[in-house]
């Protein structure tokens, strides 16, 4: 008979947000009940306000809430004519919706390999891509292999840090790009100059999910831009291509923002610089116990670029034998989560884009090596130092 395992001494979970909900509870309850009372459910005075002031934090002057962060991205395809017979470039490491949005719209991804040290897209390997494996045909830069039209540039500012943007930005004015920011993790992030995610490209995209840093009481995102054409198109994307009411330009879809959403994230975002404050001092914490526990030869933990804002809305390691640590971190209490394990063009819904086992080694490797822990504000220096005995723990016993 197995001896019964004895309690962890301490719970960590990945994610709390309980904390979070009890310190605005009175705010957000008279938020909610402001607009039951109204019954302006759509487009409403909460959704003007929050369009506003999300596009502002975003360095950005205009702002069109959508129903999530993955209808945020679809709408922006669809708002650059983006569909059958295109191409647009992105990642294999990231979130589904990044990839499955082009697929959506009609259009076909090229996957380009991440630069290992910050898991984003690697503008070296795009630099090839566009170079070596696309030609000019009457105009259009086409890609040889698979006869699409390389129209757009999708970089994924991943786990709350940007993209290297600056030559990302240079490639896609070169062969004439549009640029569409994935920052469904990264809001509030900026790079080495000081510029926000979502300020750069044509359109930026972000997730407002409850398990973001910035999060609502469900599914919401907003598209960011500094174009009134597009942002008048996105206006008109989200409400099935209509403008004015019943006449129909173009074919969108259902993309709205709820007003009850907007106005919980209202209030949120007023906090949105604290709580991004403590994440960064939590990761702060995990550097220094990780040396002091002698494990930065061990584990890899994640760079923040210099000079740039690094908003953490995960801390991703690199850790050797990934999967017996998660199940030993759960043993002693401590939540954690692989992001991502099957890189995008492994996925059994792209086979048809025909990339093999190993076309993407340090996506693959990514994939097999990495593990968040648990790094949200309301976390005490009791419970990051028990997730760091713990990996110590590990380690001592699988040397």
């Amino acid at each position: 008979m197995t001896a019964p395992r004895p309690s962890p001494a301490m719970q960590v979970p990945l994610l709390d947000l309980k904390p979070q909900y009890r310190a605005l509870k009175s705010e957000i309850d008279a938020a909610i009940e402001r607009v039951c009372d109204s019954q302006a459910f759509t487009l409403g005075p909460a959704v003007k306000e929050l369009e506003a002031a999300v596009a502002a934090y975003s360095g950005c002057t205009h702002g069109i809430g959508m129903s999530s962060g993955t209808d945020a991205l679809l709408a922006a395809l669809m708002a650059l004519d983006i569909g059958a017979g295109d191409a647009v470039i992105t990642s294999p490491y990231t979130f589904f919706a990044t990839a499955g949005t082009i697929a959506r719209a009609g259009a076909r991804s090229l996957f380009v390999d991440i630069d290992p040290a910050t898991f984003n897209l690697s503008p070296a390997g795009v630099e090839r891509l566009l170079r070596e494996d696309c030609e000019r045909q009457g105009g259009r830069l086409v890609h040889r292999a698979t006869g699409t039209v390389v129209r757009a540039l999708m970089p994924v500012h991943l786990y709350g840090q940007m993209a290297d943007m600056t030559p990302l930005m240079a490639l896609a004015r070169e062969f004439g790009l549009r640029v569409i920011e994935d920052a469904a993790q990264a809001i509030g992030s900026a790079d080495g100059e000081g510029r926000r995610a979502c300020s750069i490209g044509d359109i930026g995209c972000l997730s407002f999910f409850p398990t973001k840093n910035l999060g609502a009481f469900g599914d919401a995102g907003m598209c960011v831009t500094n174009d009134a054409a597009l942002a008048a198109k996105l206006a008109m994307v989200r409400v099935h291509g209509m403008e004015p009411k019943y006449y129909h330009q173009i074919i969108g879809g259902n993309f709205r923002i709820d007003e009850l959403q907007a106005a919980v994230l209202v209030i949120k975002l007023r906090h949105l610089d604290d709580w991004s404050r403590a994440r960064q001092e939590n990761a702060c914490f995990y550097f220094g116990a990780f040396e002091k526990a002698g494990l930065k030869g061990v584990v890899t933990l994640p760079p923040a670029l210099p000079g740039a804002r690094h908003i953490y809305n995960q801390f991703v390691i690199r850790a050797p034998q990934r999967d017996a640590l998660k199940k030993h971190l759960g043993e002693c209490g401590v939540g954690s989560e692989i992001y991502y394990p099957v890189p995008l063009h492994r996925q059994e819904c792209f086979a048809q884009l025909g990339y093999a086992a190993g076309a993407f080694p340090e996506s693959e490797r990514a994939a097999a090596e990495t593990l968040a822990l648990p790094i949200f504000p309301e976390l005490s220096r009791e419970q990051l130092q028990y997730v760091v005995d713990c990996i110590r723990l590990f380690y001592a016993h699988h040397a």
